[in-house]
């Protein structure tokens, strides 16, 4: 099957059909302003689905919106019809067709066109009235609250918010891209006369601004947002592309001696720490217990031992690790642990413990195993 998309250099577009050529949907007519004007009548014969994205969101003028998100719909509409075609159309309206502005009056007349098609033709229509979209590629200081945001934040710029209280209902390019996909294959969501995507966030522009500029804090703070709450998931997702590529690698402190090096990698309130741990040949790390931390060791690098013994117990308990075989060492509270290098190269192990480090409560008791 073909499948004209309309605005296939936008950012909807450009992550559609990126998703339909990973799902192997090769025969793709792509559409957009800088297309021969010609070929559209082309694709309106040969297709058998139609994504029409292509819209006006900032025009130089008021008269743009009607003749970019009604005109082209209307020319796309009548194109079909005088060919026969009764393909599904998709059409990307907004949820600003509600209000009685410039734009909003442009989308609802592109939507009263698709109805009044579907009418006349009886061919399958679906009208989406998308929120404010944010994810990867989209265009910073054009359309996008979330887009500035983030590229303006990944590169130490300021953030101008006039309200924060304001509203903001957001949806994720990745589910607008699953839902536009179901739709294709005919499961389209549907609510009323209408199709939406069914996962949507309703927060203010306010919080959406705290959010990232946490998340340009991260790099310093070694913490990564909280992956249980999906929006803030794909906000930092959405933030780490608008990182220019000279940025998108940090240094770590490591922390040298004799012995080898301790480095950090990641440090959170309620998830714990997560470091990597370097023995020279010979040396041996640890000989001490927890009464509440726990910790995981996995060596990924050189041969060791690690000995672990129960506080007020005589019986050591061995484990030969390397990095040959992936191997996960359980270090529970109330074990004196402790890990040896017993190869000829360093010895690098990852470490995680359920709990950061904190001086002022370490924890911590030296205790030779």
């Amino acid at each position: 099957m073909k499948i004209l998309v309309t605005g296939s250099e936008g950012f909807v577009g450009k992550n559609l059909i990126t998703e339909l050529r990973n799902r192997n949907y090769t025969d793709i007519l792509e559409y957009d302003r800088d297309t021969d004007p010609g070929l559209l009548d082309e694709y309106a014969k040969e297709c058998g689905f139609v994504f029409h994205l292509a819209g006006v969101n900032r025009p130089q003028n008021q008269e743009e919106f009607m003749v970019g998100n009604f005109g082209l719909t209307s020319i796309l509409l009548e194109l079909l019809k005088k060919h026969g075609n009764k393909a599904p159309v998709m059409i990307s309206s907004s949820i600003q067709a509600e209000l009685d502005n410039p734009y909003g009056q442009s989308k609802k007349a592109g939507e009263d066109l698709m109805f009044a098609y579907a009418g006349e033709t009886g061919a399958k229509v679906l009208v989406y009235r998308f929120p404010n979209i944010f994810g990867k590629w989209a265009m910073p200081n054009y359309n996008s609250a979330v887009a500035t945001f983030c590229h303006n934040t990944a590169r130490s710029l300021p953030i101008q918010v006039n309200d924060p209280d304001a509203p903001l209902r957001l949806v994720y390019i990745d589910d607008v891209v699953e839902e536009l996909l179901n739709a294709l294959e005919g499961r389209e969501n549907r609510a009323g006369g209408f199709c939406a995507v069914p996962v949507s966030y309703s927060v203010t522009v306010g919080l959406v601004a705290d959010l990232i500029r946490s998340f340009g804090e991260t790099r310093k703070s070694l913490g990564v947002p909280f992956m249980a709450n999906e929006l803030e998931k794909k906000l930092y997702s959405t933030y780490l592309s608008y990182l220019p590529p000279e940025s998108l690698s940090y240094p770590l402190k490591m922390n040298v001696d004799n012995r080898g090096s301790f480095t950090e990698i990641i440090r959170t309130p309620d998830r714990g720490q997560f470091s990597v741990n370097i023995a020279k040949p010979g040396i041996t790390k640890g000989n001490h217990w927890h009464h509440s931390k726990n910790e995981k060791f996995l060596v990924v690098s050189g041969k060791g031992l690690i000995k672990l013994r129960k506080v007020g117990t005589e019986e050591v308990h061995e484990y030969y690790v390397s990095g040959e075989k992936m191997e996960v060492v359980d270090i529970p509270t109330g074990y004196t642990h402790n890990i040896t290098n017993i190869g000829e190269e360093d010895l690098v192990t990852f470490m995680w413990v359920n709990e950061a480090f904190d001086p002022a409560k370490a924890d911590t008791y030296f205790l030779e195993v």
